[in-house]
């Protein structure tokens, strides 16, 4: 059930007011994946191409074009990297998988950006300029998806150990 609660947390922050690129759509996405039902792992993917739909043609009215395959593509790839924390959710295991999803976006994405729009040269110098363009939303996306990755995945294990040590205490009389 959390992880429902987290996706939709994601998606509801898209349409709210926030730093660009600072939103917990990547650790959704990890935290599902890890945590989620297998048989639906496709409801976070359809909330967030539908949010992506939504908020391109009715709140930006940008037009609609081949790149949002793409993000859609790396939604997916980020569910199934979360479905290899399943098994062995180490700190490691989650930092890595958390830098991993930043780069990956801000790789493909800004390839995609490059490509589908004519706001680059098609050349590498033209890709070399939209990523530096693009530097400083990746530094912001990177502290997001390593915070909300942090939150998502550590909050319900302190949760967990509080609730551990509340029940001793309670339990023990002379701990009091």
């Amino acid at each position: 059930m959390l992880a429902y609660l987290v996706v939709l947390l994601a998606v509801a922050v898209r349409f709210m007011p926030h730093p660009l690129a600072f939103t917990p759509v990547m650790a959704a996405l990890l935290y599902f994946g890890a945590r989620g039902s297998r048989r639906q792992i496709w409801v976070p993917l359809a909330l967030l191409a539908a949010s992506d739909v939504v908020l391109t043609k009715l709140v930006y009215a940008y037009p609609f074009s081949w790149d949002h395959f793409v993000t859609w593509a790396w939604y997916a790839a980020i569910l199934w990297l979360g479905t290899n924390l399943r098994e062995n959710t180490s700190l490691l295991r989650v930092g890595a998988s958390a830098l991993a999803g930043s780069l990956s976006f801000f790789v493909v994405s800004n390839l995609a950006v490059w490509a589908s729009w004519n706001m680059y040269p098609k050349t590498l110098s033209g890709l070399m300029t939209c990523y530096a363009a693009a530097l400083p939303f990746f530094r912001r996306g990177l502290k997001g998806d390593i915070l909300f990755t942090a939150a998502v995945f550590g909050l319900p294990v302190a949760a967990s150990a509080i609730a551990r040590w509340m029940d001793r205490t309670h339990s023990n009389p002379t701990a009091a």
